[in-house]
Order: structure tokens, then sequence, then C-alpha cells
């Protein structure tokens, strides 16, 4: 194997479902050129570690909630010189091995391309429209509220053609590869995001940098997408003091 066909991942759980998260364990690992996979288990106990395994896997457990972007930001210094590529998971998706050759090859062919993401679905087959235009603060109360569908539709790039590559403002964070280089040149996420809006945040740190994201309709993932911040009460909380920090940090009116 080359080196520069290696890839790693990284999933960040809070007491994940472990028959779930063995099936994505698998799924990476029967990729040939898969070199590890690191599990980041936010959860108060460590049960988790005795019922999942592979051959590849590092599982690591801080004995705190260090939230989302913090937890995959534990292995970075992990990532050097191990692979090219390196995928940010969520726990809670479906998805073939076969997907990873397509996406690192739509990495490998072009420089300034730093990460790529597939077309998602709901497990009844209904698309999730994950390519966005950045958020505003009138966008995102329209979302909470149910309202004014016809403008959040448009933020979900509706009115264009969406089955063919293009490089949207940002993609939802359940699957995205980066080329692990260009990942760790961002320093992976903002850890002032405990949880949501580190995946907008770091698509704004690619345009900084001066390159490019990209959509990939071609491969497709399930995610079962379960929306926590509309039926929990403390990850409301949460959504809504990652959206007060994300407009503090890039502005309440900018586009």
């Amino acid at each position: 194997m080359q080196e520069e066909n290696h890839i790693t991942a990284s999933i960040v759980v809070y007491k994940q479902d472990p028959a779930q998260l063995q099936k994505i364990i698998d799924a990476f690992l029967e990729y040939p050129f898969s070199r590890k996979i690191y599990i980041i288990d936010n959860s108060p106990t460590a049960i988790l570690k005795e019922k999942i395994n592979g051959d590849r896997m590092d599982y690591l457990f801080p004995g705190t909630n260090l939230g989302f972007g913090k937890g995959h930001n534990t292995i970075l210094n992990n990532l050097k010189k191990q692979s090219t590529y390196h995928l940010i998971l969520n726990p809670d998706i479906c998805f073939s091995s076969k997907i990873l050759k397509r996406l690192t090859n739509q990495l490998q062919k072009e420089k300034q391309l730093t990460m790529v993401a597939p077309k998602v679905f709901y497990p009844s087959g209904e698309l999730q429209y994950t390519a966005r235009k950045f958020p505003t603060v009138l966008e995102l109360f329209c979302r909470f509220m149910g309202i004014l569908k016809i403008y959040t539709n448009k933020k979900e790039y509706r009115d264009q053609e969406i089955t063919v590559p293009f490089s949207p403002d940002f993609v939802q964070g359940s699957f995205m590869l980066f080329k692990t280089k260009d990942f760790l040149d961002l320093k992976g996420f903002d850890e002032r995001y405990f949880m949501y809006m580190e995946d907008v945040d770091i698509c704004r740190k690619i345009d900084l940098s001066g390159k490019r994201k990209l959509y990939f309709p071609a491969t497709e993932i399930i995610h079962i997408h379960r929306k926590g911040s509309s039926k929990e009460l403390r990850l409301f909380f949460i959504h809504i003091s990652s959206i007060i920090k994300y407009f503090m940090k890039w502005g309440f009116f900018r586009p």
C-alpha cells in the first residue's frame, strides 16, 4: 500500500449504541487503505470499550464530555505522518466502504480542494439537504420557528441543480473527508463550540485559507439525524449558545 492512500477516521460518541457503532467501525476498516479509526468516548463511563472491537481501532476515554469539536481535536497530533486523508464521522450514519475510494479520488484531483462530502439520505430514503449557504440570524430563527419555508429552502440550494458536484458554502458535519494536512493546518474544529455550528465554522476557515470544499452527490450515505436540539431542552440551549458564539466570531450581518 502506498503511503499517500492511507486514511484515518474519528468518531465522537456519547452513550452510543455499540451495535450501531460497530457497523461504522467495520465499514471503515473494510476499506483496504484505512489505517486507524479513533473512538473518542465522551460518556460518563467506559462501558463501551468492552463492547466494540477492531484491530486498527484506538479507544480514548477522557472521563468527561469534551463536546464534538474538542473531542475530534484530541487526536490531531496522532494524525501527523499517519494518513493523507482524515474522515470525520457521526455515530448515527451508515455507509459503504466503496465510497471512500471515490471521495479520495476527488481530493487527489485538485490541489485546492480541502474537504469533500457525500449526498445524505434519511433512513426513509428522503434526501437530506446537507449542502447549505452560510446561515443568517433570520434564517436560523425561521428554522427554529418552522416558518418561511420558501426562504429556508433557498438556503439549502433547492433552487439550483444539486445532482452534480459543486462547492457550497458549507456542508453539515456528519461525514466530512479532509486532506489530513489541510485539517491540521486548520487546527481542526474551533473548540469554543461545545456542539453545533462547528461544521459551518470550519467551512468558513477553509474559505479563508483560499481553498475549496466539495459536495459530491455521486456518493451516498444514510444519516439518522435525530435533531436533538428540537427535542431536548438542554441541547436546545447548547445550540443557541453555539449560534451566538458563531455570530459573535463571524459577524451578525455578514453574508
